[in-house]
């Protein structure tokens, strides 16, 4: 019996010695790939995360600096997220609080150069948006129409969509294009929650152009009681 579950043993070797030969190099590297990747994938969660602490610890400097009314510094730690930390969201959120404290300086350019820099750096849209829609506001100040427009074609997130057209309705406005105006207005208050204040605000502008849009709805609303 034992002489039999040694030659059987043997012979389960001897495969295993063929299988390892033929395929040993494969199983080897296809090993080395998985825990390389898993070691990368722990390795880049990691980096993240330190990443994200680092870069949250200069927006904290940042944000003293402007609430202190401090541009300059505000400018120089941007300066130094963008280049150390150019992919998180401190960095874009840091680009949009420097703008609003070198705005407050009267640093319109410099403002104007931090909203540009998160409009073409941000990964998300949102942070895309919101810079756009700030240096619409800045160019528009400036009368800078073509410029402002141009701003606000390209802020495309879905969740902004009603405060881009009203924006946009402003910038129309002040180019004197008010049937422009009015249907930016008219597609901002459609697109606008019915429980958020601002929509009043748009219905207040659209007002002013003699298209108030609850002026509108009444007859109809009073047509549905009829029936």
């Amino acid at each position: 019996m034992a002489t039999h579950l040694d030659l059987e043993e043997q012979e389960q070797l001897d495969q295993l010695k063929t299988f390892w030969k033929q395929y040993g190099n494969l199983v080897t590297w296809a090993l080395i790939a998985v825990m390389a990747a898993y070691a990368g994938w722990n390795g880049w969660n990691w980096w993240q995360r330190d990443q994200s602490a680092k870069s949250g610890a200069m927006f904290d400097q940042l944000d003293q600096a402007a609430q202190a009314g401090n541009a300059e510094q505000a400018s120089r730690v941007f300066s130094d997220m963008k280049e150390r930390f150019p992919r998180t969201s401190y960095t874009q959120q840091g680009g949009l609080l420097a703008a609003k404290a070198q705005f407050a300086k009267g640093q319109v350019e410099a403002a104007l150069a931090s909203l540009a820099w998160v409009a073409a750096n941000a990964p998300e849209t949102e942070y895309q948006t919101v810079a756009r829609m700030r240096a619409a506001g800045l160019l528009l100040d400036q009368k800078k129409y073509d410029e402002a427009l141009k701003q606000l074609d390209a802020a495309t997130a879905v969740e902004f969509e009603a405060l881009v057209a009203d924006r946009r309705g402003d910038v129309l406005m002040a180019q004197g294009k008010k049937d422009e105006a009015k249907a930016a207005y008219t597609k901002a208050w459609q697109a606008m929650d019915a429980k958020v204040d601002y929509r009043r605000l748009i219905d207040a502008k659209l007002t002013a152009l003699g298209a108030s849009p609850t002026a509108a709805s009444a007859p109809a609303q009073a047509a549905e009681i009829v029936k």
